[in-house]
């Protein structure tokens, strides 16, 4: 905050912004600090759970696929881009 003359084009006074400490309770920041590291670890273990399965994910689409494929009976293949030149 400035206070300033108008005449004189000074200032007069000046009063800087009270800042918060970082931490206002340490015993709370621990706390929240170790909640952290749980929430880390449980993410850590549904990426690495979601990893695991991902094979059989990606092979059961592949299956579903390529029933799909055997099934429809529209034609010929489709042209692929190095057979036009």
């Amino acid at each position: 905050m400035l206070q300033i003359d108008p005449e004189l084009q000074i200032v007069l006074h000046h009063q800087a912004v009270e800042k918060k400490p970082p931490i206002e309770d340490l015993h709370a920041a621990v706390q929240n600090l170790k909640g952290e590291a749980a929430r880390r670890n449980d993410i850590f273990e549904k990426s690495f759970a979601s990893h695991l399965t991902a094979d059989k994910v990606r092979e059961k689409k592949f299956d579903e696929l390529l029933k799909q494929a055997k099934e429809d009976k529209s034609g010929a293949a489709p042209k692929r881009p190095f057979d036009l030149d």
